[in-house]
């Protein structure tokens, strides 16, 4: 028998009835620390998430010479004007997909080399085409890893800038990590794509408007060669400029109460959303409509009622703008009135363990068909049946699998620790529905 540290057993409940507030945005809280810590003069960050990812950040970045003061919120951070000082070992960035990408470019910009690291998982999660596309723009960059992955030696001595060209088909966060640290770059830098595609491209319009919201001058470019096609330019000697800077509600975290609406019937709003948002995530509030749920935009949050009847089955999805979503979608998906086919996310095999892979064979000790190949999942919902549930050490699949046992006896979570990577205290919310 696993003692309660190991693992969670979940009690099934009726309709709910609850308001809750979920953690800052791992996403806005990482590209906000790293922008601060380049801007000149002091940030604060109102509402930042305190978890694992944000935290081997915030030390990655007192390590390049930022000064962080994260004892209460806001949090406030001196910046380095862009001029980082080379680190004394490595950077140690653990699994944090969001950091080591994202400081393997600002890393160019400090006077000596920089070592990215990070754990065994972390040294299976390709970076080559991200190390390719900073080639392409002049730094001098070497993978010392297995098969294009970490560690990552960047030599530093600045980002000459100028036309440059990515793969944006693995990951939008290659794209962002290269945004984030152009404004500092000697010219001008002009991003192109490889076949003119980008996966996940929500996720760098929000980028782009945080950059904005700092000072930067950065956009689509609309008058460039048609025959590149779609192109982001930043203009270089732009800086980043220090100022108050409040992150928003994480919309990965609030599609679990979202979903355990739909789920257990009832109602559940998550406070602090704004109606503006760009953060990919909310796309999922979509398909619960469509599904049967109400969707409610409050001023001041959104809440989901769930169907009075069953959940209405989508057929086919396409989830490659918001793939974080996928997770607790896919456990939606066991309660519908019939078959599910999630397509178009590759990505999701080089997250924080191969995600396609792992629901595949989690819903299928539930009861539930599921096939999973390339870059889609298939679910044919069958009667369910409790199990004991393996994470793998991601947070969301531990999240998204609670999500069942609010209707199915006997749902064990396996190591429901490791939420601590973005929500530490999520099962402290959701036992509490």
């Amino acid at each position: 028998m696993a003692s309660p540290l190991e693992s969670l057993q979940i009690q099934p409940r009726g309709a709910l009835d609850a308001r809750v507030r979920v953690p800052g945005s791992k996403s806005l809280t990482n590209r906000a620390l790293l922008i601060a810590a380049l801007a000149s003069g002091e940030s604060t960050l109102a509402g930042p998430l305190a978890s694992d990812d944000t935290e081997v950040m915030r030390d990655a970045l007192t390590a390049l010479g930022a000064g962080l003061d994260t004892r209460g919120d806001p949090w406030a951070v001196s910046g380095t004007s862009g001029q980082l000082k080379a680190p004394d070992g490595p950077l140690y960035v653990r699994n944090s997909g969001t950091t080591a990408r994202f400081l393997t470019a600002a890393a160019c910009l400090a006077p000596g080399p920089v070592v990215i690291d990070g754990d065994t998982r972390m040294r299976e999660r390709p970076i080559g085409q991200l190390v390719e596309a900073l080639t392409s723009l002049g730094a001098g960059l070497a993978i010392q890893g297995q098969n294009g992955c970490p560690p990552v030696r960047i030599e530093g001595g600045g980002l000459p800038g100028g036309p440059g060209l990515i793969d944006g088909r693995q990951s939008s966060q290659f794209t962002s990590a290269v945004l984030l640290s152009a404004p500092y770059a000697a010219k001008d830098v002009e991003l192109s794509f490889i076949e003119g595609e980008l996966v996940s491209r929500p996720y760098v319009d929000s980028t782009l408007e945080i950059m904005r919201d700092f000072g930067a001058d950065v956009g689509w470019v609309e008058d460039g060669d048609p025959k590149l096609g779609d192109q982001i330019r930043v203009r270089a000697g732009i800086p980043y400029r220090a100022r108050p800077y409040a992150i928003e509600p994480d919309a990965s975290s609030a599609a679990y109460p979202f979903c355990a609406a739909a789920i257990a019937g009832g109602s559940v709003s998550v406070d602090g959303i704004p109606p503006n948002s760009l953060q990919a995530d909310f796309q999922l509030l979509g398909l619960l409509k469509q599904m049967g749920c109400e969707v409610v935009r409050h001023a001041d949050r959104v809440e989901v009622r769930g169907p009075d009847g069953p959940l209405r089955s989508l057929g086919e999805v396409d989830m490659n703008a918001f793939p974080d979503a996928v997770l607790a979608y896919a456990v939606v998906a066991l309660f519908a009135d019939g078959p599910t086919r999630i397509k178009n996310v590759w990505n999701l095999r080089i997250k924080e363990t191969d995600r396609l892979a792992a629901l595949e064979t989690e819903l299928r000790k539930l009861g539930a068909r599921a096939d999973a190949d390339r870059d889609s999942l298939y679910i044919q919902p069958g009667p369910l049946r409790g199990a004991e549930i393996d994470t793998y050490g991601d947070h969301r699949i531990a999240m998204a699998f609670s999500l069942v046992g609010l209707r199915v006896p006997g749902v064990v979570i396996r190591d429901p620790g490791c939420v601590s990577k973005t929500w530490p205290r999520y099962f402290d919310v959701f036992q509490a529905l």
